[in-house]
């Protein structure tokens, strides 16, 4: 194995014809290029250069060296450059993996402020169900994942965010409840409206119901946020949703929210990533600006 350092200094005095400059361009003395140039001559067992009248100049076996030597520093000089643009992240790519709603209703304003302050960070959303988004991130295809807690496995690790509260709502068809105290019973006798099968919020909603002995069984299953409150909107049924989500329905009276005899529990969103990995300084910059 032949020094590293000994190539460098082999370029720069092909590159410039002098060893005057060579050790100019590496901040070293000349007495240490020559000494460089000695020992890589001897580990070879061929000469270089010669000498001429402008300074040093290359032998047809030390021409057939810089030809490849060139490419390597090229090609690390590159290499440089792009480790220096994604420190400042003047370059690279942020993949992130969540729900439609979560990105609409809660990483909107903090996607929109990280592409003002570095918009030559490609960004890029993976959408899916917490347990897709989890295989996502598993599997490598994103960086983080937003996603409803709880979420328990030794790989990951979640860093907790905002607190969300879901709710049920009806349009102006279901008027008559607004200032009704409903019971789990009482609701299930109207139509209920219900996000997918794999998602966390239907998920939490559906044990929760089985706690107090009912199962809940929806008429009609969405695989979207817009259409649960849609629905709710064209007097459907009664949608389950996010309460953060619909607060612009609510304060212009198109949806309000049932009343129910029971608290329904708060859930949380938090950002998830490989355990022991570690982050693109893109992710890192873009957690540390939620958090």
């Amino acid at each position: 194995m032949i020094n590293y350092e000994l190539y460098k200094v082999f370029y720069w005095a092909a590159k410039t014809g002098s060893l005057t400059q060579a050790a100019k361009a590496l901040f070293i003395t000349q007495p240490s290029v020559s000494h460089a140039i000695k020992q890589l001559e001897d580990s070879f067992g061929l000469t270089l250069f010669y000498r001429n009248s402008k300074g040093v100049a290359l032998t047809q076996e030390g021409a057939m060296l810089y030809s490849y030597i060139e490419q390597s520093q090229i090609l690390i000089s590159l290499a440089e450059k792009k480790m220096a643009e994604l420190k400042n992240l003047d370059s690279g790519e942020l993949k992130i993996g969540g729900s439609d709603s979560l990105f609409k209703h809660y990483l909107l304003p903090f996607l929109e402020e990280f592409h003002q302050r570095h918009p030559a960070i490609g960004l890029s959303l993976i959408h899916g169900t917490t347990p897709e988004v989890i295989t996502f991130l598993k599997e490598g295809r994103i960086d983080l994942g937003v996603v409803r807690l709880p979420i328990v496995d030794p790989q990951l690790e979640v860093k907790e965010g905002i607190q969300l509260q879901d709710c049920f709502v009806a349009g102006a068809r279901y008027a008559g409840l607004k200032n009704q105290v409903l019971s789990f019973e009482r609701l299930m006798q109207h139509p209920i409206i219900l996000f997918s099968r794999n998602s966390r919020a239907r998920m939490a909603i559906t044990e929760l119901f089985q706690d107090y002995g009912y199962e809940l069984k929806p008429e009609i299953e969405v695989g979207s946020v817009d259409l649960l409150i849609e629905l709710a909107r064209k007097g459907l049924g009664i949608s389950y949703v996010t309460r953060e989500f619909v607060s612009k329905e609510l304060d212009d009276g198109t949806l309000f929210e049932i009343q129910l005899d029971v608290k329904l529990p708060p859930s949380r969103v938090g950002i998830m990533i490989m355990r022991n990995m570690p982050l693109t300084n893109a992710a890192k910059t873009f957690i540390e600006r939620i958090r």
